[in-house]
């Protein structure tokens, strides 16, 4: 993809390059990982610790660890200290995943630095609103530095999260792909859902909403283990669904969420029969995978591996569910959902928590059609464009 041409100066660059008022004489928290980069790829701890005025005291790190080490969901990270910047490093992905009173007791400013993915079943924005609500208590200001949503800021699609459905892969009833950055949710959340922190956004500058990641000049690192590439983050909101079945996600291959089977799925049937819908900007190849961990490891799977051809036009949250679909009406005996918990939801059936509905596997298990499927979210979607208007800030 062809680059736009601008320079996309970050909301990190802008704190340390023209914000520095906002920290001067002040005791910082950083929450980052590995992903928490600039152009020249120096790290934002570095980068802070480096400057003489303020006084970087404390690290926090988010699901799958400071250095995006940890695997799974529901593995929690230790508390420990910073090898780079002999600093400690609290895990909100831990006993807790919001900051406590004693963590923050050298901390005056809390400045969160994080690449979201633009799907609301990823962590990283409930991190950010957990500790903006201890900001909140605890009297801190809380500085979030903007990055761009890698898979647009222009689509919103999927259904909105219902109430009974909250877990930390949704606090909010976002859609599934909100089309927004984390500075844009962050005031969301602190205006509309009430946080009401103090709060600072400090925006970027060069990035418009139309543009993907690797039309930017910014460099990519993975913000998680299976998140790999911009082209894992542009199927993501459809094929994270995956996670709540027994069907491979692709997690144990290089081709994480592109990649989905199971070692009874025939690869060129499910292939031919995903086709036959003609979904948008997007092929299904048939494929073959052995995962070396996770799912099925060890055991060859059938499947596919989505190929978007069209990104503009392809439809992510629909196409993952046509996986789950197909898969199902292929196979009904042998589709099986996820046991319960997941994410800390012990009550509810994995694949409704991700979803944030249980009508979804209610019209799957029903043998609805994909427009069917489809027309469940569509009013809450348009609603909700409605309302993101009011925070767009690009």
């Amino acid at each position: 993809m062809m680059k736009s041409g601008r320079r996309t100066i970050l909301g990190v660059e802008k704190l340390c390059e023209s914000r520095l008022e906002l920290l001067r004489g002040a005791r910082v928290g950083l929450i980052c990982n590995q992903a928490s980069v600039d152009h020249s790829m120096q790290h934002s701890a570095d980068r802070l610790a480096s400057i003489p005025d303020i006084k970087l005291t404390t690290l926090f790190g988010p699901q799958h660890g400071i250095r995006g080490d940890v695997q799974d969901n529901m593995v929690e990270t230790p508390h420990t200290t910073d090898r780079e910047t002999g600093l400690p490093v609290y895990s909100l992905y831990s006993e807790t995943r919001i900051p406590t009173e004693q963590m923050l007791k050298d901390v005056d400013v809390l400045v969160f630095d994080l690449q979201d993915v633009g799907c609301r079943i990823y962590t990283f924005i409930y991190t950010m609103a957990n500790c903006m609500r201890a900001a909140k208590k605890y009297n801190k200001t809380l500085i979030v530095c903007d990055r761009p949503n890698p898979i647009g800021g222009v689509a919103v699609a999927g259904p909105i999260l219902e109430p009974e459905y909250e877990s930390f892969v949704g606090q909010f009833p976002l859609p599934t792909r909100y089309g927004m950055t984390v500075c844009e949710l962050a005031n969301m959340f602190n205006e509309h859902w009430g946080i009401k922190c103090e709060l600072e956004t400090i925006l970027m500058e060069g990035w418009s909403r139309e543009l993907w990641f690797n039309e930017t000049d910014i460099p990519w690192v993975l913000p998680s283990p299976n998140m790999p590439t911009p082209d894992t983050a542009t199927v993501f909101p459809g094929t994270v669904h995956l996670e709540g079945t027994q069907i491979s996600e692709g997690r144990g291959t290089t081709r994480p969420f592109e990649l989905v089977g199971a070692p009874y799925i025939e690869a060129t049937s499910y292939a031919r029969t995903l086709e036959a819908i003609g979904l948008p900007g997007v092929r299904f190849r048939p494929a073959n995978f052995l995962p070396t961990f996770q799912k099925h490891v060890g055991h060859a799977c059938g499947g596919v591996q989505l190929h978007v051809t069209n990104r503009d036009r392809f439809e992510p949250v629909i196409t993952g569910i046509a996986t789950v679909k197909v898969c199902f009406d292929l196979y009904p005996d042998l589709l099986k959902w996820k046991d319960p918990p997941y994410e800390y939801v012990y009550d509810k059936n994995p694949f409704d928590v991700i979803a944030g509905t249980q009508s979804l596997r209610v019209a799957i298990e029903g043998g609805r059609s994909l427009d069917d499927i489809e027309s469940l979210w569509v009013s809450g979607a348009e609603e909700f464009s409605q309302l993101r208007l009011r925070y767009l800030l690009y």
